[in-house]
């Protein structure tokens, strides 16, 4: 298999998201995907996913309920920031990463419920009323976009798809379409079964 060369991050990304959004069906704005297109290019780096090092020059992040609490008592400009960063990164992890939960008291059902209410704050938050409609339709339509950037993992490989327990448990707790549908692909249950496995 030939290697691709990426000469445009953007370009590249918004590409990976079309195709996502076209193939998991998610109708939104065109800003939506911009918009998605600009966190993915935000957390290229890797080192914009931590706040701080700690003693031991060790790169941590901030808890999202540390986030959201230092947000709530900050002025609006550092609200904002505050607000999008903790969005951002549940949705960004939360789509991404949904394996990197096992095993840990905080779950990806966290993440979501985290990056909702981040961009529901922002969207009564921020005077622009175009900004104001994006971070509620992000808010409204987050565990579609969720999917949408898990398929894009999985098709990058991130995502480890075979771990069937893990799928049943994330659709479990999240609805997530794309693991409903990944475990009628594979025979687990039909869609007449997957009432009980929510229950």
């Amino acid at each position: 298999m030939a290697a691709t060369i990426i000469l445009d991050s953007k370009e590249f990304f918004f590409n990976m998201v079309e195709e996502a959004f076209e193939e998991r069906k998610v109708d939104t704005y065109p800003q939506v995907k911009s918009y998605i297109v600009d966190v993915l290019k935000h957390y290229l780096v890797t080192e914009n996913l931590y706040d701080e090092e700690d003693s031991s020059g060790k790169k941590t992040r901030k808890m999202l309920s540390e986030l959201l609490l230092t947000a709530a008592s900050s002025q609006a400009q550092q609200k904002i920031g505050h607000l999008k960063k903790l969005g951002d990164s549940s949705l960004y992890i939360s789509g991404f990463f949904p394996d990197s939960f096992q095993r840990k008291i905080i779950d990806v059902d966290y993440y979501v419920d985290m990056g909702k209410i981040a961009y529901d704050s922002l969207s009564s938050t921020v005077n622009e009323d175009t900004f104001s409609k994006l971070y509620k339709e992000i808010s409204v339509k987050f565990l579609d976009l969720v999917d949408a950037l898990s398929l894009m993992s999985r098709k990058a490989k991130i995502l480890d798809e075979d771990n069937l327990l893990r799928l049943m448990d994330l659709y479990a707790k999240t609805g997530s379409s794309l693991a409903e549908e990944a475990l009628v692909e594979k025979g687990v249950f039909n869609l007449s079964q997957k009432k009980q496995l929510k229950q």
